[in-house]
């Protein structure tokens, strides 16, 4: 695995996440509701690579609704697999539950696709959550998640937009 990681490090996509790492700062928008932005706040995320480039470890800070938020999440690219894979908590979104995604095999695109259970006193809700990031240039990045109903609609959730500080 060791020769497979240094050719990806190389060009492959441990070469792509390296891309990402930096101090990032922009803003967020969370919608609850298709069409009508909810929230939109001021962001500053920080990526680095961690365990010798296998990994991003991304964090960050910013508001919603003028309350304080945090979190952090870990990408990175399961070699075995082929595919790209995510673990996300936060203060605000995830309360106390951990989120995991992983992207289609052999995929070149930053996008996974996990889930949350949206519980209510009558049940619980499995609802499906899909990751995107983008990076148009070297000094620009966009993530975006959509929700996934039970049902199988899909609908925007939230948007950062980052523009790199170095």
């Amino acid at each position: 695995m060791g020769e497979m990681l240094d050719a990806s490090k190389l060009d492959g996509n441990h070469f792509k996440l390296a891309q990402l790492a930096g101090e990032w700062e922009g803003s967020a928008k969370t919608w609850f509701e298709p069409g009508k932005v909810g929230d939109e706040s001021p962001v500053s995320g920080s990526m680095r690579l961690v365990l010798d480039g296998r990994f991003i470890l991304y964090e960050y800070k910013g508001r919603f609704g003028g309350k304080p938020l945090a979190g952090m999440a870990f990408i990175g690219y399961h070699l075995g697999l082929g595919k790209f894979q995510f673990a996300w908590i936060d203060s605000f979104h995830n309360d106390t539950a951990l989120m995991f995604s992983e992207g289609d095999r052999n995929s070149e695109l930053f996008s996974m696709l996990g889930g949350y259970t949206y519980i209510t006193p009558e049940a619980e809700h499995r609802w499906g959550w899909r990751t995107e990031i983008a990076q148009p240039h070297t000094n620009e990045l966009i993530i975006t998640a959509f929700n996934i109903s039970p049902e199988g609609e899909e609908e925007l959730a939230t948007e950062t937009v980052y523009k790199r500080l170095k």
